[in-house]
């Protein structure tokens, strides 16, 4: 199989690009109020114009005259400025939030969908997806929806600042506007030039970020394997390595933050410098005091807190946009064609179809299917084998296995020595490292996810019953059944004191309210109604008595199709047609009778005990 890899390798434009579009849709998806923040930042710009030259005036006509009462008329007149930009500087955050909310709500909607389709694509393959997600959804998308109104605040702020501060210092001293406009302009250069190194470190800190979160999860997935393997050591030296190199990342990421405050000091302070040393020249040509100290307000009051905040927020806050919209981008596309031997397939034909209506629509299907559809519920292992990982042992080897339809077969065999497993790979969801699945006369590895769901279900041992009415959860497999054919499946499980418990068909349901035993039998009437002809119950009546249990096996018996019962009680395998026995080494198939006699193993592991025989795999 040759399969295209994703999410893609991201590229060294991509980033700029990512955060391009990012911006773009803010713009397009709320140009209303972003028109509205763009008015309520140019006035909140207002004191930075006014504050040079009411300096000025209140020097040179007021203090310098010995006329404090005028100069204290300048000066309110600045203190008016600056009230009336506080207020519009007030109003500009609602009008944000009115800008990046919506945007976040987009990309939080793109990047979930865009995981859904991964994991069904994954079809149960090893996917660190579900990891990384939480990286993305509680650290990225906030750094998008952080940075991004930070981008559209300081760089319209700077970019009026600036012309107020240039444009307010030509008209006053035009002899001082080359000490300013020079540095700012080598500055702002410095300050573009290094920027695709400061971003290349910031997307190193993100990449470290999701390494680690990846490496934990895993970790903790095999917690088990590695300590039955004695991997400890190995397993803490990977982690630490993951956690050191998230530190030297975010070390070089520390160090290009330290250039940035040089060229704060290049574009602001220098300039500030050079009008100090060429006061008493400037004076000399004809420049007041005034003049002189209404540059220097320029600077030290408007230009250098601008600068600062965008070398220092722009610097950090686009590059954190830059990277964590190209990380969001790439998760958010839905995964590429799968190319096999047998023909095109698409890992994601379907996703929707796993619950609804198209499940009960036999006239919807793939066009490369037709004339291959499943036609009972029979069940064919050829030469089956899996493992784990390249170095592991198989779990099964050439396993063959013929399933009639109608047949009841029962999977023993002690804990973790892969019934489980078995059961996904019956129902296509983990496909074999060699072998063939044929479902009904179909190969599964032909199917979608949407046409596996009218083929066959699987049963868990933990019941998934959602919030919301009983009769949705029960429908959830086959949403159009008539509410007779409902209660006739709810008899039939014998949940007809269930039902009635819990209000009816109508009621709503709390999964958390419910006992581990009524969410099985949630859970099996949802089967029983379902219309895949192949039933797999993975421990799924480990909650329930003796009595419950053979209520179950005898409402699945006369439903139409094939049931294969995973089980470590020894009663469902003395009822069911045959038995699959697995031992780790071998896998025996015959009738309970035919075991006890010729299998060891299956007697000590059977008919030595009465009850339950161990914990799930």
């Amino acid at each position: 199989m040759k399969t295209l890899p994703w999410p893609p390798t991201p590229s060294r434009r991509r980033p700029a690009r990512a955060a391009t579009e990012v911006l773009r849709s803010a713009f397009t998806e709320s140009r209303p109020a972003i028109l509205r923040l763009l008015a309520w930042t140019l006035l909140s710009a207002l004191p930075a114009l006014v504050s040079g030259k009411a300096m000025a005036l209140a020097v040179d006509r007021g203090f310098l005259e010995h006329r404090p009462g005028q100069a204290m008329c300048w000066l309110a007149v600045f203190a008016t400025a600056a009230l009336i930009g506080a207020s519009a500087t007030r109003q500009t955050y609602p009008q944000l939030a009115h800008v990046v909310e919506p945007m976040r709500d987009r990309l939080v909607r793109r990047l979930v969908s865009g995981l859904l389709h991964r994991a069904v694509a994954a079809r149960g393959r090893p996917d660190a997806s579900a990891a990384t997600a939480v990286a993305q959804l509680t650290r990225q998308v906030e750094a998008v929806r952080d940075a991004t109104a930070g981008q559209l605040l300081i760089v319209s702020h700077f970019a009026l600042t600036a012309v107020a501060v240039l444009g307010g210092t030509a008209m006053l001293a035009p002899a001082a506007t080359p000490l300013i406009a020079v540095p700012l302009l080598l500055a702002l250069t410095g300050f573009a030039a290094t920027t695709p190194v400061t971003m290349r470190r910031q997307r190193e800190a993100f990449a470290a970020d999701e390494d680690l979160a990846r490496l934990c999860a895993d970790t903790l997935t095999a917690l088990r394997d590695i300590v039955t393997c004695g991997a400890r050591r190995l397993t803490e030296q990977d982690l630490l390595a993951a956690v050191a190199a998230g530190v030297r990342a975010n070390r070089a990421l520390a160090v290009t933050a330290a250039v940035r405050r040089l060229l704060v000091a290049l574009g602001a302070h220098l300039p500030l410098l050079l009008v100090v040393l060429a006061a008493p020249a400037l004076v000399r040509r004809g420049l007041t005091p005034g003049e002189v100290m209404g540059v220097l307000a320029y600077l030290t009051g408007t230009l250098e807190p601008a600068l600062r905040l965008l070398v220092q927020g722009v610097g950090s806050s686009w590059l954190r946009l830059a990277v964590a919209a190209e990380r969001l981008a790439a998760a958010s596309q839905p995964p590429p064609t799968s190319v096999d031997a047998d023909g095109p397939r698409t890992g994601v034909d379907g996703v929707d179809g796993v619950d609804g209506a198209d499940i009960m629509d036999g006239e919807h299907g793939v066009d490369g299917n037709r004339g291959h559809r499943p036609v009972d519920g029979s069940v064919r292992l050829r030469g089956i084998s899996y493992s784990y990982g390249a170095a592991a042992d198989p779990v099964f080897d050439a396993l063959d296995l013929t399933l009639h339809d109608g047949e009841h077969l029962a999977v023993v065999g002690p804990s973790g020595v892969g019934k489980s497993t078995l059961a996904d790979v019956l129902a296509g969801d983990v496909p074999p490292d060699r072998g063939n699945v044929v479902l009904g006369g179909a190969a599964a590895g032909r199917l979608t996810p949407r046409e596996l769901a009218r083929v066959r279900v699987l049963l868990p041992q933990d019941a998934y019953v959602f919030a919301g009415e009983l009769q949705e959860n029960l429908r959830w497999l086959c949403p159009r059944a008539p509410e007779r054919d409902v209660m006739s499946a709810v008899r039939a499980l014998g949940a007809g004191p269930l039902v009635e418990r819990l209000g009816g068909l109508e009621a709503t349901v709390d999964p958390a309210a419910l006992s581990a035993g009524e969410r099985q039998i949630i859970a099996l009437v949802r089967a029983h109604l379902s219309p895949a002809r192949l039933v797999i119950l993975d421990e799924a009546t480990r909650h329930l008595d003796a009595q419950a249990e053979l209520h179950v096996e005898e409402a699945f018996r006369t439903r139409p199709g094939t049931v294969v019962t995973i089980t470590h009680r020894p009663g469902p395998a003395r009822r069911a047609d045959r038995v699959l026995f697995l031992d780790g080494d071998r896998a025996l198939v015959g009738t309970h009778s035919e075991l006890l006699a010729t299998a060891p193993g299956y007697r000590a592991l059977v008919g030595g005990h009465g009850g339950d025989l161990d914990s799930t795999d």
